[in-house]
């Protein structure tokens, strides 16, 4: 290595860490995700209140923490280091505080600000009082000046989030099948929020195109369509081929050449998915259809002509792999890779368990309005709830839908293995099954993950380490944004 590169990255370790990634992920998930988090919670609307109320509501309004605390025998509170935290077997975390309203009949009745919980802090995070210290205070803090953080303390014990590797949400993969009745099956993960719903498009021999997401099990696509408002055969054909004709779309339209308004659609869907019993079954169906259907493109009644649009696409590019012979695309290219740092994963848990923490208020304020007893909210809300979910979560490395492993003692056999352990990724694949692809080393990897760090034996190639200089992105991308952009440039948005 020449002086100037050698000068080079030692300039750019003097402003950057190692650990930079996962300590702006988790920065993130404080200053923006956490009010996220509460805003797709929405109002809490219990199913019984009191007699001489008409509508109640409870709001949550606004969500922060403070820097890391702990309350005393003698219910002092007081700041606390994480040298302390170790020594004394206690979490190093801080309280999460949050604005709570109560609505009765469209007014505001009560409000205040309550404790939900504790969070535990990452070490050098934006909320760690070991931030923005001088060696001699770290020092004088008991704390090692070259400790990067990105770790975090739960009863004395130094605890590390593994980085998550999965495959990128919202996009289409098409894959040759070697079993089932499909030669190829496109899959697409729809995720919105806490929202994670698996697609997947099949062809059977006589060329009929099926879909199947939660209750749609194997359902004729073009029916789907219509019910969305897309409804002249011209437009579907026009949109899924453009000026590439497939043979095979109008075999799949004049199937269902039966349907011609919404309304027989949504008859034909409601019957498939055996709802066709119940009164308000059109209604059930399109509610199915905001909420399950991609939800990554809209929940709501708007979005229903944007979502059949997209399913055309995915039609013609299904064809144009399984028909046209056009190229599968590489899911082990890290193009198609999402990487979860610490800030997603604890906003996962956080989503779940602030779900969990609502389902008690509501249960508590209910039981409270039986019995007649019901004063105010301050008396149903268990601080101690969230904090014993997440602490056990991270404590066991149990995470949400049964993954396990996330969350792992630091490695401290000496400097290099600490660093290491730090930059450690894994695969959510199992280590019991051969995915020789995906163990293998892809050119897609260079700059991004080290070539050489990967254990031997079942775990290798699932388990890797990233490069030195690799960084993550954190930005996430605005669609409405692009799009305003895109316009200026002259492109023409399409009609509805």
């Amino acid at each position: 290595m020449n002086v100037t590169n050698s000068k080079l990255i030692e300039k750019y370790f003097e402003s950057n860490s190692l650990v930079e990634a996962n300590i702006r992920s988790f920065n993130k998930f404080i200053d923006f995700d956490m009010m996220r988090i509460i805003k797709e919670v929405g109002d809490i609307v219990p199913t019984i209140i009191p007699h001489e109320m008409e509508d109640f509501r409870i709001k949550l309004d606004k969500i922060w923490i403070t820097k890391p605390s702990v309350i005393e025998a003698d219910g002092s509170m007081r700041d606390i280091y994480p040298t302390e935290a170790r020594l004394r077997s206690i979490t190093y975390s801080a309280p999460i505080n949050i604005e709570i309203s109560a609505h009765i009949d469209g007014v505001q009745r009560e409000s205040f600000t309550t404790q939900i919980g504790k969070l535990p802090i990452m070490l050098k995070s934006k909320y760690c009082h070991l931030t923005g210290l001088s060696d001699e205070e770290l020092i004088k803090k008991n704390e090692d000046p070259t400790d990067m953080g990105g770790y975090f303390v739960l009863n004395g014990n130094e605890r590390v989030l593994i980085v998550v590797e999965d495959l990128a949400a919202n996009k289409l993969f098409v894959e040759k099948t070697a079993t089932g009745t499909s030669k190829f099956v496109g899959k697409v993960f729809s995720e919105r929020g806490s929202y994670r719903v698996p697609h997947v498009i099949e062809q059977t021999r006589d060329g009929l195109i099926f879909l199947s997401f939660t209750r749609f099990k194997r359902i004729p696509m073009i029916p789907i369509i219509k019910a969305l408002g897309m409804m002249k055969d011209s437009d579907i054909a026009q949109t899924i081929s453009g000026e590439q004709q497939f043979d095979d779309v109008f075999i799949n339209l004049y199937d269902s050449a039966e349907l011609k308004t919404e309304k027989d659609a949504l008859e034909y869907l409601s019957k498939k998915i055996g709802i066709q019993m119940m009164e308000n079954k059109l209604d059930k169906t399109y509610e199915n259809l905001d909420r399950y259907l991609l939800p990554h493109l809209g929940t709501d009644a708007k979005y229903r002509l944007r979502k059949a649009i997209n399913l055309c696409k995915m039609i013609k590019r299904f064809l144009m792999v399984a028909k046209g012979g056009a190229q599968t695309m590489d899911k082990d290219h890290y193009m198609n890779k999402n990487l979860k740092l610490s800030g997603d994963l604890i906003g996962d848990l956080f989503r779940v368990n602030l779900r969990a923490l609502v389902n008690d208020i509501l249960y508590n304020f209910q039981r409270l309005v039986k019995r007649g007893k019901f004063q105010s909210l301050k008396i149903i809300i268990r601080d101690k709830l969230l904090t014993s979910r997440i602490n056990s979560a991270m404590a066991t490395g149990v995470w949400v839908g049964g993954r396990k492993g996330l969350s792992q003692n630091i490695d401290r056999t000496n400097y290099l293995a600490s660093l290491s352990h730090l930059q450690r990724v894994v695969s959510l694949l199992s280590n019991t099954q051969e995915n020789f692809a995906a163990r293998a080393l892809h050119p897609s990897h260079w700059g991004k993950l080290c070539a050489i760090e990967t254990p031997e034996g079942t775990s290798i190639g699932l388990r890797k380490n990233l490069a030195l200089l690799c960084d993550i992105s954190q930005e996430e991308v605005n669609s409405d944004k692009i799009a305003k952009q895109l316009e200026q440039y002259g492109l023409k948005a399409r009609n509805g």
